[in-house]
């Protein structure tokens, strides 16, 4: 473990794509009982049922439309209503025509998130409103009730130590990689007339993070963390940035299964090749994903695997969601147990004045309480539990892949520079397409549960090597048949790069951090992400 860092506590505020909401169950599913769902109300008090419900709807892909075939496109989809979502979800749809994907009716949603540099004095953070004002004279940025929206679709929100995130609607791979692209050029082009840059890796290497915001959420997940002993959760609130990947469920129960296990499969492969954290607050970690060691110290029943429940109810009944789970689905049935078994973040607190900006305000759980607590009547406030609450405790669990009306795979670090091309584009088409999604599996198996030495080795794990390689192979050759020849392209690129060589990004960050230190790793790569603009 990082010798600076106490393992022991924490979750990023989250921020998803504008995939389906599974706030409630989608038309025509049918509820435990085995009668069609009626839609739910957001202020309705929940139980048990109603959180399988809810879980059902996480993981149920929507259904084919009458005389239609395949699963609803994502991008047809209407976006989420409830108020986790609005503050989070990201801006308008774009249409960027036919294009060639990877799959059948897939599309991908991406986040990228970034630490924001002064040029001049990289050691000094930069507040989030230094950063919207430069970012404002982006021609053609929308900003609207859900925050700036840019040209290419993509929202830009800001995490609690001020790194910047941009969120860019469902497409096809090759249009949302070119959109997001495109938005970024933008918004490097604009921070750099006010002598800004964005630095992309898993952890900030030289600035001790501070929380730059003062939204009420910020506050209770600060507050929740600091009193739950440890320091994982304020640290990887502050100092820590990620690129995530947002995939379609499936077209069957069967396939959204089989999509969702796979995801975990690669999970360490991916985690290892693409490894970019090897420093934290001035000082070499010992780990190439810095930010992974982070995250293994924040709460397990927030950020442990939803694969690592077991596949049936404890017995007793009140262990876990009853009957009711008894009859659902295995994954609607572990997201239900996890979603009880988690400890509450933080409540909201409808008779709270809001501040500029927040649509409510929230008061950070200290108590230990799970929401499966709350629903029995044992929570921390008198009121039941609505599906609002539901929706927003979702959002305060963090899995490395969590389940939402789409796939989120939460355990890439950001890249340096363009990487994060790289990192979306392997993703996907290991996942979407059938032949590399198959021998994938197959490669991926014998390392499915090295989590660890991934984090901690990167690529100088052998077993995770040659199962990278391997899967490096198979996304280009996927990228080439779905004619994303540029993706491909660089695929191969980083393959040579990196795991021929038995190498990760973290390897090169971690040599020039020896050589000219973190303020001049960071000043470096402040440059060259000014250079791409």
């Amino acid at each position: 473990m990082p010798r600076h860092v106490s393992l022991r506590g924490s979750g990023d505020e989250e921020q998803p794509s504008s995939h389906r909401s599974p706030g409630a169950p989608s038309p025509g599913r049918q509820s435990p009982a085995g009668q069609p769902a009626a839609p739910a109300r957001p202020d309705r008090p929940v139980d048990l049922d109603a959180v399988w419900a809810f879980a059902a709807g996480c993981v149920t892909p929507a259904e084919k439309p009458a005389g239609g075939s395949g699963s609803v496109p994502a991008r047809d989809v209407p976006r989420p209503g409830t108020s986790a979502d609005s503050e989070t979800s990201a801006g308008p749809r774009t249409s960027a025509g036919p294009e060639p994907s990877v799959g059948i009716g897939t599309s991908v949603g991406i986040e990228t998130e970034w630490f924001v540099v002064d040029t001049r004095v990289v050691h000094q953070p930069v507040p989030p409103e230094r950063t919207r004002r430069a970012l404002d004279r982006i021609a053609g940025l929308i900003t609207g009730a859900a925050g700036p929206v840019l040209p290419g679709g993509s929202r830009l929100t800001f995490e609690p130590g001020g790194q910047l995130e941009l969120s860019g609607p469902p497409a096809g791979l090759a249009a949302a990689v070119q959109s997001t692209a495109a938005d970024l050029h933008l918004v490097r082009a604009a921070l750099a007339e006010d002598g800004l840059a964005i630095v992309g890796m898993g952890v900030d290497p030289l600035r001790a993070g501070v929380r730059q915001t003062t939204a009420s959420r910020y506050a209770a997940m600060e507050e929740h963390f600091r009193t739950g002993g440890g320091t994982s959760g304020e640290v990887m609130m502050r100092s820590t940035a990620s690129v995530q990947v947002n995939l379609d469920l499936g077209t069957t129960p069967a396939q959204a299964a089989e999509r969702f296990r796979l995801a975990h499969a690669v999970g360490p492969v991916l985690t290892a090749m693409f490894a970019a954290s090897p420093a934290l607050a001035g000082r070499r970690t010992g780990w190439r994903s810095t930010r992974q060691a982070v995250w293994s110290g924040i709460d397990a029943g927030r950020t442990g695997s939803v694969l690592d429940l077991p596949a049936q109810p404890a017995a007793g009944g009140d262990a876990g969601p009853g009957a009711a789970a008894a009859r659902s689905g295995d994954l609607a049935d572990r997201w239900a147990r996890y979603l009880l078994a988690a400890k509450l973040m933080m409540i909201g607190d409808p008779l709270g004045d809001v501040g500029p900006g927040e649509d409510r305000r929230f008061v950070a759980a200290t108590g230990g309480h799970t929401f499966g607590d709350w629903v029995a009547g044992r929570g921390p406030v008198e009121r039941a539990p609505t599906l609002d609450d539901l929706s927003y405790h979702a959002t305060t669990l963090f899995p490395p892949v969590r389940p939402r009306g789409w796939w989120e795979l939460r355990y890439l670090d950001a890249q340096p520079a363009e990487g994060w091309r790289v990192a979306v584009a392997v993703a996907t088409a290991l996942l979407d397409d059938p032949v590399a999604a198959a021998a994938a599996a197959q490669a991926c198996a014998p390392v499915a549960r090295r989590w660890p030495a991934a984090a901690m080795l990167g690529m100088a794990d052998e077993p995770l090597r040659l199962a990278a390689v391997r899967c490096l192979e198979l996304a280009a050759a996927a990228l080439r048949r779905a004619g994303c020849a540029d993706l491909a392209d660089a695929v191969e690129l980083f393959s040579e790069r990196y795991p021929q060589r038995g190498r990760c990004p973290a390897d090169e960050l971690s040599e020039r951090f020896i050589l000219i230190g973190p303020a001049g790793l960071l000043r470096e790569e402040a440059h060259l992400c000014v250079s791409v603009a």
